[in-house]
């Protein structure tokens, strides 16, 4: 039957096969050549209208158009930002903005002035800062502008504009010197920018720029990962304004919601977070940097002439001797030929080198070199070995040529400081000055190689080099302060300030030097992109057995010489809020003197009342005593402040959890982990309390999403383990728990923990 279907249908198929061809064979009908025509016309009719270019505007309509996108779309624009600022959405934008001290009108630092600029999350701020609206007729105004490295990390208490205050008070005391930092961490020239016109109007008599680390990992550079790197100026600047108002705020809230910007950092990782954004000398990207780097610099001192405000631009040091580069790539034709020659070579060199045989490596290098002279490690290796034998001048040239050639680019290059330098130059007349710090770090610098002996790591000054920067800066300074007050002082002159006097002012203190040796050991040198250096390992030894000695300033008697010196130093400048808040923190860290502790910080809190700083160590200074209630009374009013400060919200909900109030803890739990994913703490203390309440699938969830932001937190894997063995999960606890032991291999209770499931198991 099959068959005969399937002969009927080829049959069938050769029909219509033949009625086809005799159709087309056929001449049409009368009938069927209208119809043809008629379909033929419509067509050509369609094609012709295609080809009708569309009609302009033009008449009463074309100027209908303009009045509307002239005056009623920006009027609605304009409504929308006033609703927004009636109903109090968003953020004040400026870099300062008005308060209250003692009932008198201020101006302060603005602690959301950087969400304009970084995920809120890890946004930066400068150091608390306040000075009076009016400016006495007897006091010079300064403001420092620049990033990190102005800032004076790692410690701002020690910064290069304290000290420059110190020199300049102490030689001319019948003037009051009022000296803000502007500076903040992470930010750029785009920035630094939009702080000067805040500045300006403040009645400013001098700016100091110490500015240029930062202009390719900063915003918008070229290896930025803070925000979307842009080249063209006048769009950034657009988009920098645009987050100004409310309106720009909300859509930025709203992109960030949608999640378009995932890619940007949720956790604050310092340098970590750069280790994939590498930019190669030469790379074109490097071109628009430069360019719009000079372009800020110029609009920078186009702001201060305007305001009639002295401006001293200051070039830019960098670690050359003692900072291998952060990374190294080969050139990009290098074949694979080549790139295996150069390797062998290379690693004959370095043979070489680790045996002591200086010469010889040097040889090998520069065999290396001439296959591929890109690769900074290479430059930075010859500096070194160049230097081992005595020839300084080419090992400083190596050096340099290794920090032009690091991938990483955290340190300002040779081209940043010749911007600078013909921004400023030859300019005195017009109240522009220059002020070539980077000369003075190379001549108190062996060999003009500056090192270890000025900087902490790759650009922050260690107290020595602070020292040079900030006596540098006053020398200038002198030369440019009003007549009236300097003459006077010319019979009284005396020297200036040395550092050891500097350092007694400012209680810098053996106890703060071995604070600022391990924060540059855990919080640097320990870190990735460090870890990634050359010579890390003999550079963390010694830097371990520097720490190791300095061990002894935190026994009581060399604690209680510490406490001397800041009480000495407070009475001498009884209003310097930072030498309070740093004797608070040797009070509650070191002697563990909770109430005089809390008797600085009250001051503190009095002379920056819109500050949070003050309320965070208050609350430290609260757990210390047990003060529940005050602890989170005082965290609570820091948040109201500061609502992205991860600290507060951690230990609100950690004084909640103590007083049993579990569903406020696992709120402020939940809120701290939102500010920041990677707060190891909060995670353990919220999977404790959900297993305490019998949530234990909800407490693995915790500890599994804690484990993607600190995948070697032995407490988070030990407390996975006990929570799935709770579930029956026995297998998973047990891998769990021994990957616990790998990260830890002595820890007596990860050790415990599994032995007591295994024996349950048997």
């Amino acid at each position: 039957m099959s068959v005969r279907r399937g002969a009927k249908k080829k049959k069938s198929l050769s029909h219509t096969k033949r009625s086809v061809q005799r159709r087309k064979t056929q001449t049409h009908s009368p009938t069927d050549k209208r119809i043809i025509s008629t379909i033929s016309t419509s067509k050509e009719k369609q094609e012709d209208k295609k080809k009708v270019p569309p009609k302009m505007i033009t008449g009463w309509r074309l100027w209908l158009f303009r009045i509307i996108a002239l005056t009623i779309i920006p009027v609605l624009l304009l409504l929308v930002e006033l609703s927004l600022r009636i109903v109090g959405y968003g953020f004040p934008a400026a870099a300062i903005i008005k308060c209250e001290v003692d009932g008198k009108d201020a101006y302060c630092d603005n602690v959301k002035f950087g969400w304009r600029f970084f995920p809120r999350n890890i946004a930066r701020e400068a150091e608390p800062f306040v000075f009076p609206a009016g400016k006495p007729s007897d006091t010079y105004r300064i403001f420092v502008l620049g990033a990190s490295a102005a800032k004076g990390e790692p410690d701002p208490a020690f910064c290069f504009g304290r000290i420059l205050r110190l020199m300049l008070q102490e030689e001319y005391p019948a003037v009051k010197f009022e000296l803000v930092t502007t500076a903040m961490t992470a930010i750029n020239s785009h920035v630094v920018l939009e702080i000067a016109k805040d500045c300006a109007p403040h009645d400013a008599d001098l700016f100091i720029v110490y500015l240029g680390n930062n202009e390719v990992v900063g915003p918008y550079g070229a290896g930025t990962v803070y925000t979307l790197p842009l080249a063209n100026l006048s769009v950034i600047r657009i988009g920098i304004a645009f987050k100004a108002t409310r309106l720009g705020q909300l859509l930025t809230s709203l992109v960030e919601s949608v999640g378009v910007e995932k890619d940007l950092p949720r956790v604050w990782r310092g340098m970590e977070m750069f280790l994939n954004n590498q930019v190669r000398a030469g790379d074109p990207h490097l071109e628009a940097v430069y360019r719009n780097f000079q372009r800020n610099l110029k609009d920078i001192r186009r702001i201060a002439c305007k305001s009639g405000t002295r401006i001293i631009f200051c070039t830019v040091g960098s670690n050359l001797k003692d900072s291998p580069p952060f990374a190294s790539l080969h050139r990009l034709d290098l074949t694979q030929t080549e790139g295996k020659k150069w390797d062998e070579i290379y690693q004959q060199a370095v043979e070489h080198e680790l045996a002591g045989d200086y010469a010889k490596a040097v040889e090998r290098y520069l065999a290396a070199a001439r296959i591929d002279d890109r690769y900074a490690d290479l430059q930075f290796r010859l500096g070194r070995c160049y230097w081992a034998i005595g020839e300084y001048d080419k090992a400083r040239d190596r050096y340099i040529e290794a920090r032009e050639l690091d991938t990483l680019r955290f340190r300002a290059d040779t081209r940043i400081n010749k911007i600078i330098r013909d921004v400023a130059r030859d300019k005195a007349a017009e109240g522009i000055y220059l002020v070539d710090t980077a000369k003075v770090f190379e001549r108190n610098s062996p060999h003009a190689t500056p090192g270890e002996e000025l900087f902490y790591e790759h650009v922050h000054l260690n107290f020595k080099g602070t020292y040079f920067l900030a006596k540098t800066v006053f020398e200038q300074a002198q030369k440019i302060l009003p007549p009236e007050w300097t003459k006077p002082q010319e019979a009284n002159k005396h020297p200036i300030l040395t550092q050891a006097e500097c350092a007694e002012r400012l209680a810098y203190t053996d106890w703060d030097r071995h604070g600022i040796a391990d924060e540059i050991l855990s919080g640097f040198i320990k870190e990735p992109p460090f870890t990634n250096q050359l010579y890390q390992k003999e550079r963390v030894k010694q830097m371990e057995q520097n720490l190791e000695a300095l061990r002894v300033y935190l026994a009581p008697e060399a604690l209680e010489r510490a406490a001397v010196q800041y009480r000495q130093a407070i009475q001498k400048a009884p209003s310097d809020w930072r030498l309070r808040w740093k004797y608070g923190k040797l009070l509650t860290e070191g002697l563990k003197d909770f109430q005089a502790a809390a008797e600085q910080y009250r001051l503190v809190q009095k002379r920056l009342p819109h500050s949070y700083v003050g309320h965070t160590a208050l609350g430290a200074v609260s757990r210390g005593l047990g003060d529940l209630d005050e602890v989170i009374a005082q965290y609570l009013e820091a948040i109201r402040i500061k609502p992205t400060c991860g600290d507060a919200h951690y230990y609100v909900a950690w004084a909640y959890q103590k007083q049993g109030r579990m569903d406020k803890a696992k709120e402020y739990y939940s809120k701290t982990l939102r500010l920041q994913p990677d707060y190891m703490p909060a995670y353990n203390n919220l999977a404790e309390i959900l297993y305490r309440q019998g949530m234990v699938d909800e407490g693995v969830e915790v500890c599994r999403k804690g484990l993607l932001f600190v995948p070697d937190s032995t407490v988070l894997r030990c407390n996975l383990g006990i929570l799935l063995d709770r579930q029956g999960h026995r297998r998973e606890a047990i891998k769990e728990l021994n990957t616990a032991l790998q990260i830890d291999p002595n820890s007596t209770k990860i050790r415990r923990v599994l032995e007591s499931i295994l024996k349950k198991g048997n």
